[in-house]
């Protein structure tokens, strides 16, 4: 089982990403998919307290039917629950009182009294010496077990980074990152570097190119009606075509999904704890709980490396 480094926190080699809890899964939908996750081994679970606000919403309804699930499952000490803050409504900064008055709300609605990874959302332009002091702050009364950032860039990551080691301060972590067999030039390039160096590990999110990876959108192929065709589109071009030939090959090998195969990649990759997915359907899930137990060759790693480092 993967561990994030510096810590003592083992999660899943699969997190389930709940940016559709109470969004395109109703709660007992999320009840459906969250007991098949964990009934497979899984426990870590993502989230964050904006989701879903962009239903007019203040956020936090992934988090409250998370905390539900908790409660009736009485499991909370088995899973590893990711949140993050900076992006709700009201709370879309990164300034002490912020950050503290985001979790509490966050913990009230997980019905817990800790969460085990918290992330800044987003890089904001608050002080970082400000933001770094809370986050130790969090760390040292036990409201947070390990802090992380998320869509940072390399320098404002190692900014942050060089401000707690200054300070003797719990630092960042694990950094979640968009990556994925079609988006790998920052991570490759900057971040993955940065984060071997100075011994974070990352959770990628996006890791099936917003659904494009699972085969379901294919050049002059039908339309599929999902909430993510809109943001696959960018994918579907012959260079998409070429990665879903090698993954589609790949997957047959195994006799797995192909959205198992390009999680199976993230796996493999440099600092990758695991990667994110999320899942509406139990039925969708299905197709991602593969990656857990799937191990490539290295034939298929470098014929999957290869096809994808010219998209």
């Amino acid at each position: 089982m993967p561990q994030i480094p510096g810590t003592d926190i083992v999660t899943s080699s699969l997190g389930l990403g709940g940016n559709v809890f109470g969004w395109s899964a109703d709660e007992a939908a999320s009840f459906d998919v969250l007991d098949a996750f964990a009934d497979a081994g899984g426990t870590m679970i993502d989230t964050a307290d904006v989701y879903a606000a962009w239903l007019g919403t203040e956020g936090g309804e992934s988090e409250t039917i998370i905390g539900k699930w908790m409660a009736a499952r009485g499991n909370r000490g088995k899973m590893i629950i990711a949140t993050k803050v900076g992006s709700a409504p009201g709370y879309d900064n990164l300034q002490p009182g912020t950050i503290r008055g985001a979790l509490e709300r966050s913990l009230t609605r997980l019905q817990t009294d800790y969460v085990d990874v918290y992330y800044a959302h987003y890089d904001r332009p608050d002080p970082l010496v400000d933001t770094m002091a809370t986050f130790d702050a969090l760390v040292r009364e036990g409201k947070v077990r390990s802090i992380a950032a998320s869509n940072y860039s390399a320098a404002r990551l190692a900014e942050a980074l060089d401000i707690s080691a200054d300070h003797g301060w719990n630092p960042y972590s694990a950094l979640q990152p968009e990556y994925s067999l079609l988006e790998r030039t920052v991570y490759d390039t900057e971040l993955a570097p940065l984060c071997v160096a100075r011994g974070l590990g990352t959770f990628p999110y996006y890791g099936l190119a917003r659904g494009y990876l699972t085969g379901k959108y294919r050049l002059g192929g039908p339309a599929v009606d999902s909430v993510r065709a809109q943001g696959t589109a960018q994918y579907v071009n012959d260079n998409g075509e070429r990665v879903l030939a090698v993954l589609e090959q790949v997957a047959d090998g195994h006799a797995v999904p192909m959205a198992s195969v390009a999680l199976a990649w993230l796996s493999t990759r440099p600092a990758v704890i695991a990667p994110l997915a999320s899942a509406r359907t139990v039925d969708q899930l299905s197709d991602l709980l593969p990656a857990m137990g799937l191990t490539l060759t290295s034939e298929e790693i470098h014929a999957l490396n290869l096809v994808s480092s010219t998209t």
